[in-house]
């Protein structure tokens, strides 16, 4: 598996309005996309600092990932980010390694990018999602 950089951190919020001046106000950063994910049952903000991005997670029903997630562990750090290439290929890499995965197959994510999720229990308690640009290739 070839990792690239950190693609983003996902933080769970309960509320984008509320969490976003934060980042902005406080923090200094600037929200430059704001992208509902249906499928995911969730909306999500996007900041960018250095090469790196901030993804706040809003979640659109509370019987979602998200609204699970904050249901059991309030606000947080949801999950951890990595650019990868050939993610079909780093699937298959890491459950035969034993990894627990979310996802077997890519899905479509925000901005585009395939993604699929590592399952905790197979990561150390955090939830691990790789991303694919198909875009940039």
């Amino acid at each position: 598996m070839k990792l690239s950089h950190i693609e983003h951190i996902g933080i769970a919020v309960n509320s984008l309005e509320e969490a976003i001046p934060y980042y902005e106000k406080v923090l200094g950063l600037k929200c430059y996309a704001v992208e509902e994910v249906k499928d995911q049952k969730v909306k999500t903000a996007f900041f960018k600092i250095g090469e790196t991005k901030l993804e706040l997670l809003e979640s659109t029903d509370a019987e979602g990932p998200v609204g699970q997630f904050i249901e059991k562990r309030e606000q947080g750090l949801h999950h951890l980010a990595f650019a990868v290439e050939n993610l079909e290929s780093a699937l298959k890499e890491a459950e035969q390694k034993g990894v627990k995965l979310v996802d077997k197959q890519p899905r479509k994510g925000a901005e585009g990018l395939d993604i699929a999720f590592l399952h905790p229990r197979s990561t150390f308690g955090v939830l691990t999602e790789l991303c694919e640009d198909k875009r940039k290739k």
